[in-house]
Formats: C-alpha cells, structure tokens, sequence
C-alpha cells in the first residue's frame, strides 16, 4: 500500500513540475524572443500562472495522503560512463550520462553541508529574536526603504525638470528669421508714403540740398527757396513735400 501511495504521489508530482517546466519556458521564450511586444498584464499574467503552479505542487507535497519523501532514499543502481539513451529521454537531453560524477548532484534529498550550516545558524539566529525586536526592526526598515524610495524620486523629478528645462526654447525661430530678413534684405518692409505736411525739407543752410534716404540708388535733390518750416524726421529719413513727386 505504501508503495502504491508513494508511486500516485510520484506522478502527481512530476505531472505539476511538467507544468511548471513548460510554464517558465514559456515566459523566458517571450522574454528573450518577445520582449519589444511584450506588455506589463502580459508578464503579470505569466507571473500569477507560475505562482498558481507552485502553490499546487506545494498542496501536493503538505497533502496528508503524501509520504514522507525526505524518509526515502534512492540508491543508483548502475554508474555507467557510457551514453544512456533511455536517460536522455527521461531528462530531454540534459543528462547524457549516468556516473559517479552526477549521481551526488542528481540524487541528492539535502543541501550541501556549508549551505545546511548556514540555514541552521539563520533559522536559530531567528528563534532568539523576540516579537518586539522584530517588530521594530521591520518597522526600521520599511523606514529606510521609504526615505530610499523618497530620495530616489526625488532624484527623477529634479533630473526631469532639469531636462525640461534645457530643453525650453526660448526664443521663436520664425520670428528672428523674419527680422533679419528685414534688417539685411528689407524683406516685408512697405514702401508705401507716410501722409505729412505741406512744406519742403529744411536743410542747414539756405539752398543746402536734402536728400532722400532709405533706398539705394536715389539721388540727391536740390531743394532751394523753401519756407524755414520743420518737416517730421523718421529714422533719418527727410520726408519731401506733400504732392511732390517721388525721388
């Protein structure tokens, strides 16, 4: 009866851990071949199947009606060097051989001893820790990790507005191209006459020329007999009489 049990709960366990198996070669063939694709619910959901699968192959083990497999103990009863077939079957390729070099790790039911050792002094280290040490010391550390976490966010937000900021223009393109184009080119300068006054140009001196400026290729005009009367002045450009012909 016993080895009945122990056969049933053998195929119940290598049925979950084939499940488990196809499951991660699964996700790591959508990490290393999908990953431009790959969406966050996507990874959750593969995560929360993985998750699923060990909880149940953990029931399986806690199960009442599972033997003691710690109580069992495999002995191999043939090393061989050579190439087993049947075994690469077994194990898809991974172990082609069935020696004394990977039967210690194949068959082994405990950790190393130095890795033993260490869990022993962990879990004994654990028991001398009372409640309320443990709750401060959690509680220290939740603290650590928040000022961690602040720091860290901090960091970002200065780094992103630091970017933001050398990246802010501050000027519009447009705008200075249109006024260079007009200070070298004259380009989108009207060349309409302002309306002035009556009244010729008044020079320094009596029948003193005045000349027009502002565009090139115009010529001097003399201007002669005309009544002492100001004319409006705009970016050194003496405005002629109102009615005259343009020079």
């Amino acid at each position: 009866r016993e080895e009945k049990q122990l056969e049933l709960t053998l195929e119940a366990l290598i049925s979950q851990v084939a499940d488990l198996k196809n499951s991660l070669v699964s996700f790591i063939y959508k990490l290393e071949n999908e990953y431009d694709r790959l969406t966050w619910p996507s990874v959750l959901d593969s995560f929360a199947l993985l998750s699923g699968q060990l909880n149940t192959l953990n029931k399986v083990l806690k199960h009442e009606k599972t033997p003691l497999l710690r109580n069992q103990v495999i002995i191999p009863l043939v090393l061989s060097p050579d190439r087993d077939e049947e075994i690469m079957r077994q194990t898809e390729g991974r172990v082609p051989v069935f020696s004394h070099e990977v039967v210690p790790d194949h068959l082994r039911t405990k950790p190393d001893p130095e890795v033993e050792e260490q869990e022993k002094q962990l879990i004994t280290d654990a028991a001398r820790i009372s409640p309320d040490v443990a709750q401060k010391q959690i509680q220290s550390l939740n603290k650590m990790c928040s000022n961690l976490l602040e720091k860290i966010s901090k960091e970002e937000r200065e780094s992103e507005s630091g970017g933001l900021r050398q990246n802010k223009q501050t000027f519009n393109p447009a705008d200075t191209n249109a006024l260079v184009a007009a200070v070298a080119f004259g380009k989108g300068l009207s060349n309409r006459r302002p309306p002035g006054s009556g009244g010729s140009v008044q020079s320094g001196q009596p029948g003193a020329g005045g000349i027009i400026a502002g565009a090139s290729g115009m010529q001097q005009v003399p201007m002669s007999g005309a009544p002492a009367q100001q004319q409006p002045m705009m970016a050194g450009v003496q405005m002629a009489q109102a009615g005259q012909p343009g020079k």
